[in-house]
C-alpha cells in the first residue's frame, strides 16, 4: 500500500441481496454464488470481516449455500428462510468463458425478497460497507441506509434496463460506489456513462471492461486500470472479485462518506483488484465448493 494508506482494523462488510447456485451442465456440478454472496466470500478472503444478509430457500441448494458460507467464515446472523426454490442459472464453459442458459429468475430471493425492519437497519449500520445489486430485489430499500455511516456499493450489471434514467435516478442517490460492467462499450462510451452515473449521486463509479482494463471516476478525474493477463479456467465471479478487492482496498485507505481515498490509493486499488480477479479466473465456479446434481 502507498504511504497515504491508513492502517486500520479489518473492514466490516456485508453482502445484502442475492444468493444463487450456478449449475454447470458440462460437469453436472452446482456451485454457490450470487453477486452479494460472492462479495462476502471474496472480502473474507481479503481479510475483511464479512457477512451476508438475504433470503434462503428451503431446498437442498439452499442448505449447500448456507453450509458453504458458514464454512468460509461468512456470518449469516440475520438471514431468513422462506419456502421456495433457490435461484439457479445453467452454465457451460467454452474456451474458459461462461455461456448462460436456463434460469429461474432468482428464485425465492427475487420472488419474496428481504424487507428491512428497524433492527435490520441497525444491524447493517454496524458495517463499514453494504454491497447489493440489481438481482437482489432490495434496491428500493437502500435509501434507509443513507442516515447511517455505512457506505453502499451497488452493482448495476450490464443490462440496458438498469441503465435507464428512471432506474439510475431511483437508485443512485443511495449509492456511494457504483459498479458498471462495460466490456461491450468503447472506452469513450464507458467514461461518458460513468460520468453520467456519478452526476446522479455516487462519489465513486467503477467500470470494468474485461481484458481492456477498468475506469474509475471520482470527481477529481478519470483513472485507468490495466487487466492482469491470465489463461482463464473459468471467468465466473471474476468481475465480483475485481470490485470486491477494489472496495476493500479503498476502505483500508480510509474511505468514508466524507472522505475519498487519495488518488494514488485508488490507482493502487485498481491494480490490486486486477491481480485478485486474475487469480479468481483459475477457480472453478465463483469460489469452488461444488456439489453434484
Amino acid at each position: 500500500m502507498s504511504a497515504t494508506t491508513q492502517a486500520t482494523t479489518p473492514p466490516r462488510v456485508v453482502g445484502f441481496g442475492d444468493n444463487v447456485v450456478d449449475r454447470f451442465l458440462d460437469r453436472r456440478i452446482l456451485y454457490p454464488g450470487g453477486n452479494s454472496v460472492n462479495f462476502a466470500v471474496y472480502a473474507g478472503q481479503l481479510g475483511a470481516e464479512a457477512a451476508y444478509l438475504g433470503v434462503f430457500g428451503t431446498d437442498e441448494p439452499a442448505a449447500h449455500l448456507r453450509e458453504s458460507l458458514t464454512g468460509l467464515g461468512v456470518a449469516l446472523d440475520r438471514c431468513q428462510d422462506k419456502p421456495g426454490e433457490t435461484g439457479y442459472c445453467d452454465v457451460t464453459v467454452v474456451d474458459g468463458d461462461r455461456v448462460f442458459g436456463d434460469w429461474n429468475e432468482g428464485g425465492i430471493t427475487t420472488a419474496d425478497p428481504f424487507r428491512l425492519e428497524p433492527a435490520d437497519v441497525a444491524y447493517l449500520a454496524g458495517f463499514d460497507l453494504v454491497h447489493s445489486g440489481v438481482y437482489g430485489g432490495v434496491a428500493d430499500q437502500l435509501g434507509l441506509l443513507r442516515a447511517t455511516p455505512a457506505l453502499v456499493f451497488f452493482d448495476f450489471s450490464d443490462e440496458d434496463e438498469f441503465r435507464t434514467a428512471a432506474y439510475l435516478d431511483a437508485v443512485c442517490p443511495a449509492v456511494d460506489l457504483a459498479l458498471l460492467s462495460c466490456e461491450h462499450l468503447s472506452l469513450d462510451d464507458t467514461v461518458a456513462l460513468a460520468q453520467d452515473v456519478r452526476r446522479r449521486g455516487p462519489a465513486l463509479v467503477l467500470a470494468t471492461r474485461g481484458m481492456h482494463g477498468s475506469v474509475l471516476v471520482d470527481g477529481r478525474g478519470v483513472l485507468h486500470g490495466t487487466a492482469t493477463p491470465v489463461e482463464a479456467l473459468d471467468t465466473m465471479g471474476c468481475g465480483d472479485a475485481f470490485s470486491t478487492a477494489f472496495a476493500v482496498h479503498a476502505l483500508r485507505s480510509g474511505w468514508r462518506r466524507d472522505r475519498l481515498p487519495a488518488v494514488d490509493d485508488l490507482q493502487e486499488a485498481l491494480a490490486v483488484a486486477a491481480d485478485f480477479a486474475a487469480k479468481q479466473c483459475l477457480v472453478e465456479g465463483a469460489f469452488g465448493h461444488g456439489k453434484g446434481f
